[in-house]
């Protein structure tokens, strides 16, 4: 009863809901701020990871607000992430899958497919470096690509630009280029040689989101770019990925060999009818007529979708993203400068020029003559809890999985040979603080007091 001794209206059932929902939610942050506060760095007794997901309160929200919505396939949070990234990075669509390993491999089977003008054959040479992540190179092989490899050079650890040109054939149809650790390629070279021999561009800038050259962000030079959003990048989805293309054309290819292979491109509002309002209309050679548009196939593709509660959590870290990049550079500088009075015996990262690079990690290369082995400083670093990796494969031919593997290889690869042997990295992610790179600094001082 109210005050005035009338009866209130009963809550309607969407009312109920909206509050319980808004008390779910305010729950889930009061938990994420409880679990938070107990953290605290214990200097030599907390591991300094290289790298992982920075959460606050938002992000659990995000991921419990989208389950509430019980749509556990990719939707309606998908669609929107995919806007939102597109528009972030300036390109026209951005094409979102379930991890970057997949992206690439999305990005090579469009420019394989038989609907793609100037689609690569059986044969076709790509030139990509030795010093790679294994599924950069792996898509190369799988669609019967000759991969053809060229050196990298010490300190900014990409492709040495000054041998592309060499490595062409006439077999060459297009470039793979991975900005390593973030660290921009010089890409106006890049893109001079492959518009002068016709070559497609892609970039895998899984390591780079928000690094930019001569101005621009990295990933929107190529043909297509790809990215990864597992928790060591720059944002996080958990798993997750995605393509960014300006080609219309090629973006509904795209999501076509994403989706099935299926050539219907409607979305989760498109209605029964569907977005083309044909869908059981369609005239098709050796399809009966009026086949549901839905079951048609084009594309020989997959099912490479994510889930729209990791678009949810995507969301609220695209927020995030600009911040978390001047963490990374602030991070990194420190590093630089700290670590600076070892250069006699450690090679230290520099960017490349006319780049601001985004950091994802801090690659140190152990001098030949240092007097100590990489081993020896990694082994130092890890038993004081600080996590150390090495650059991804090293120089990829010498990995078991591809030593059979049909390639080229254009005026050797002794650097990806010392990359291998020498270098590894150390993390400037935005869950360090000064704290943990005061410890990372104060380690490598005790290192280098040791072994004088």
């Amino acid at each position: 009863m109210s005050p005035t001794g009338k009866r209130r209206p009963a809550e309607s059932p969407a009312r109920k809901l909206k509050k319980s929902r808004a008390g779910i939610l305010q729950a889930v942050k009061q938990y994420a701020c409880l679990l938070h506060a107990q953290e605290e760095f214990r200097p030599g007794k907390d591991r300094v990871h290289y790298a992982g997901r920075v959460f606050t309160d938002s992000e659990y929200a995000a991921m419990v607000n989208a389950s509430l919505d019980a749509w556990v396939t990719f939707g309606p949070y998908g669609q929107r992430l995919e806007r939102e990234l597109a528009r972030y990075l300036g390109v026209k669509q951005v094409v979102l899958v379930n991890s970057g390993s997949s992206a690439n491999l999305l990005a090579v089977a469009a420019l394989c497919s038989p609907q793609w003008p100037r689609a690569l054959k059986p044969g076709d040479e790509v030139i990509t470096p030795a010093v790679t992540f294994p599924t950069t190179l792996a898509p190369l092989i799988q669609y019967n690509l000759v991969p053809v490899f060229v050196d990298s050079k010490l300190g900014d650890y990409n492709l040495d630009v000054s041998r592309l040109e060499g490595a062409l054939s006439q077999k060459t149809r297009a470039i793979m280029i991975p900005h390593t650790l973030g660290n921009p390629c010089q890409m106006d070279e890049i893109l001079r040689l492959a518009e002068r021999y016709q070559l497609s561009v892609i970039e895998d800038n899984c390591d780079a989101l928000g690094s930019r050259y001569q101005g621009k962000l990295t990933g929107t030079f190529g043909l297509m770019s790809t990215f990864s959003f597992y928790p060591a990048h720059h944002m996080t989805m958990g798993e997750g990925g995605a393509v960014a293309v300006n080609d219309a054309k090629l973006a509904k290819l795209l999501r076509s060999l994403r989706d099935w292979g299926r050539d219907c491109w409607c979305t989760s509002d498109s209605g029964p009818e569907g977005a083309c309002r044909n869908r059981l209309h369609f005239k098709l050679d050796g399809v009966p007529e009026g086949y549901d548009h839905r079951y048609v196939y084009t594309s020989q593709g997959y099912n490479l979708k994510p889930t729209d509660i990791q678009a949810a959590l995507g969301l609220a870290q695209l927020k995030k993203l600009d911040g978390f990049i001047r963490t990374r550079q602030k991070n990194f500088l420190v590093l630089r400068q700290g670590l600076a009075r070892y250069e006699p015996w450690l090679l230290l990262p520099e960017g490349t020029e006319g780049s601001a690079p985004s950091w994802f990690a801090f690659p140190i290369t152990v001098r030949e003559q240092a007097g100590f082995s990489r081993k020896d400083l990694t082994a130092f670093l890890e038993s004081r809890g600080i996590e150390t990796r090495l650059l991804f494969a090293g120089n990829i031919i010498r990995q078991p999985a591809y030593r059979y593997t049909h390639y080229r290889v254009y005026g050797g690869l002794e650097n990806a040979d010392a990359i291998m042997r020498r270098t590894f990295f150390i993390g400037v992610y935005p869950g360090l603080q000064g704290k943990h790179l005061r410890y990372i600094l104060s380690m490598f001082a005790a290192f280098f007091r040791n072994r004088a």
